[in-house]
């Protein structure tokens, strides 16, 4: 058989003959109960008592010292860039190889993201490639690491868990500190996930997550900022809410700000989800070791497992592409589509999109070798492996 067929008939001996999506949510818990104490009590919007009892569970859950939640990933990643300090003007470097929101939460900041590129063994950052790459592009200007070519301040690091899977955290803080970059965590794809026993988004200044319809665990559109210092969190808080002042009727505001606030309703399904995580993540792992075993008697590709000493919560079983079959990933996408299987390659490099071309970018060549050989499957945790 071809390779699309091989990977079509592993893929069935998994999820059985039906139509199959890519990944959806699962409502198995008290989702209807608490959405109706929101509507009983009609407190729907920015007050309500499961906002703060999603950011407690957060916390609990991730080991982060605060959570503050907001309406989604992007404008999480927005806060906690502009209290990292980026500022109109700046660089920040982040991966080709990402979801374009990563990009625009920088693009809102006034800043230009640098792109750069991935490894292998995770699908992160590289810290290896991207530390030689600053030592000689960069300069040290007043403590600021500087780009030579655009004299610009590059002021943060950005690592994305690619797909859930842990990046090299210990190579980029140790970046990080080395030329004075502010490293956020993009943890939008990795709620559950764990880099050697700590949860990710919690080594960095800020680690941001996501709660969209098609993560781990949903509030239909969501997202959150985790931080251990108590003054960035309640900064993170006051800029999410309008800047307004605290007071029983009066509306003052002492900054420009954003009405980036989680609603309660959206916080009440975030609790019942947060209830089920452990649930979820069982099925994911158990989903991946049936994956497994059907493709590891599959020439020409494989599935990508999480990192040695870190545990990922497997949001999309991914697999990639031997280069020699690399030609053949279209094929395989509109066949397994055709079959009612659905698929989806990695991310246009942003480097490649209209708004971003011209960006200054180091040498790209595993991030474009990636995101040509790269393949999601189906991986609901509905699905009975």
């Amino acid at each position: 058989m071809s390779l699309s067929q091989n990977i079509i008939s592993a893929i069935r001996s998994v999820v059985g003959s039906n139509r199959v999506v890519l990944h959806e949510p699962s409502f198995q818990g008290n989702e209807w109960l608490y959405i109706k104490e929101c509507l009983d009590t009609t407190f729907v919007s920015s007050v309500g008592q499961f906002v703060d009892r999603f950011e407690t569970y957060l916390a609990e859950y991730t080991g982060a010292a605060y959570a503050v939640s907001v309406v989604n990933g992007t404008a999480a990643l927005h806060i906690a860039l502009l209290l990292a300090g980026v500022q109109q003007g700046d660089e920040v470097l982040i991966p080709a190889l990402t979801f374009v929101a990563t990009a625009n939460a920088v693009s809102y900041c006034g800043a230009s993201p640098h792109f750069v590129d991935s490894n292998e063994h995770d699908m992160g950052i590289d810290p290896v490639k991207l530390r030689q790459y600053l030592a000689v592009s960069t300069e040290r200007c007043g403590g600021k690491c500087v780009n030579k070519t655009t004299g610009k301040v590059i002021r943060a690091l950005v690592p994305m868990h690619t797909f859930g899977h842990p990046a090299d955290l210990d190579g980029l803080l140790k970046i990080a500190r080395d030329f004075n970059l502010a490293l956020v965590e993009d943890a939008a794809e990795s709620l559950g996930s764990y880099y050697h026993g700590r949860h990710t988004g919690t080594l960095g200044l800020f680690g941001t997550l996501s709660f969209n319809g098609n993560k781990i665990i949903t509030t239909g559109g969501g997202g959150a900022i985790l931080t251990n210092d108590p003054e960035l969190a309640r900064k993170a808080r006051h800029l999410t809410t309008t800047a307004k002042i605290s007071h029983a009727w009066e509306y003052r505001h002492d900054e420009i700000a954003y009405n980036y606030r989680m609603p309660n309703i959206n916080a009440a399904l975030g609790c019942a989800q947060l209830e089920q995580l452990t649930s979820f993540l069982d099925s994911k792992r158990a989903l991946f070791e049936a994956y497994n075993d059907a493709f590891s008697k599959i020439d020409g590709v494989r599935l990508f497992a999480e990192p040695t000493g870190c545990r990922s919560n497997y949001w999309l079983q991914t697999l990639i592409i031997d280069e020699p079959y690399e030609s053949q990933r279209e094929v395989i996408l509109k066949t397994t589509h055709d079959t009612g299987i659905m698929t989806r390659p990695a991310w246009v490099l942003m480097n490649e999109l209209v708004p971003y071309l011209n960006c200054p970018a180091m040498d790209l060549s595993f991030a474009k070798s990636l995101s040509a050989r790269v393949i999601n499957i189906p991986s609901s945790p509905n699905i009975k492996a």
